[in-house]
């Protein structure tokens, strides 16, 4: 029987958890942490932030984001190096993100990320880059 809902966060854990053991076994890492790096104002409101993780000698960014009145400021590049160091602080020697043609694909090649993939015809017609970047 199947059952189609629009949200099921059980379910999403179990498969993610189902997946992990696969992906550990395989790669013979079950080393996964998640890595969160939050940008606050004096004022304690949040100005940014960048999400990722590390597992078995790499690093990934999920999410990297600024409110528009701070962007241009070097602060996307602060956030990014600071989330760089704790990978590497975390033994890994490798970053790999993905973001979308409009999110400024041009900022991760800015520092040092090399596109290795492409997912066109994305919603909106617009496409999706896929970046690696050796930290050694």
């Amino acid at each position: 029987m199947f059952s189609l809902t629009d949200d099921d966060p059980d379910l999403e854990k179990r498969l993610s958890d189902e997946l992990d053991a696969i992906n550990d076994a395989a790669v013979g890492a079950d080393d996964h942490r998640n890595l969160a790096i939050r940008l606050t104002g004096d004022d304690g409101a949040l100005i940014g932030g960048i999400t990722g993780y590390t597992w078995g000698g790499c690093g990934g960014i999920n999410s990297l984001w600024l409110a528009p009145e701070h962007r241009g400021r070097g602060l996307g590049s602060r956030l990014l190096i600071a989330a760089e160091e704790e990978i590497r602080r975390r033994g890994c020697d490798r970053v790999v993100v993905a973001t979308m043609s409009f999110h400024a694909p041009e900022f991760y090649v800015r520092h040092g990320y090399r596109e290795v993939g492409y997912t066109p015809d994305m919603p909106g017609g617009v496409g999706k880059h896929h970046f690696h970047k050796r930290l050694d």
